[in-house]
């Protein structure tokens, strides 16, 4: 049995959460007080709604793991599950996410999960840094001004 469905089970058997499908369309979410907690995708691939503030303190911890992907201001973290130590990290990070709710109640509102958004990394790189992951990157344009010439200040004709 695949590491990912040895958590999931084991998940799908706390009290506090439900079982169902994924509100992005893909694949099945445990459910805590009405909102998804996690989504699991496929055989490896899972999403875990740990809020920003939950994010932010565990954030160093977070990055050092080769299974975790963070894109700032999502609230989600992307887990890869390919082996038993990925499996008891997501166990884990799920009860993080269900007391990060608990001291939010209601619970706030989650955002999309990380299944659509990628990042695009150089070969040979390991985890990306926050700044990599950031999408879109944003692109210093110079500004320009309808009618007039820059280096003048005048209308054009």
């Amino acid at each position: 049995m695949k590491a990912a469905c040895r958590a999931w089970e084991q998940l799908e058997a706390w009290a506090d959460l439900t079982a169902g499908p994924a509100s992005c369309g893909q694949g099945q979410a445990l459910v805590a007080d009405g909102g998804d907690i996690a989504h699991l995708h496929n055989d490896h691939d899972a999403d875990l709604y740990l809020t920003d503030e939950a994010i932010g303190r565990m954030r160093i911890e977070l990055e050092h793991s080769t299974a975790v992907r963070l894109y700032p201001g999502t609230g989600w973290v992307t887990l890869r599950l390919d082996c038993d130590q990925d499996a008891e990290l997501m166990v884990s990070l799920v009860s993080v996410a269900l007391q990060a709710h608990a001291r939010h109640r209601p619970m706030p509102a989650a955002s999309l999960c990380n299944r659509g958004r990628i990042t695009i990394m150089p070969t040979g790189q390991g985890s990306p840094s926050a700044e990599q992951s950031e999408l879109p990157r944003r692109i210093r344009v110079p500004r320009l001004t309808r009618g007039r010439s820059r280096s003048q200040g005048q209308r054009t004709a």
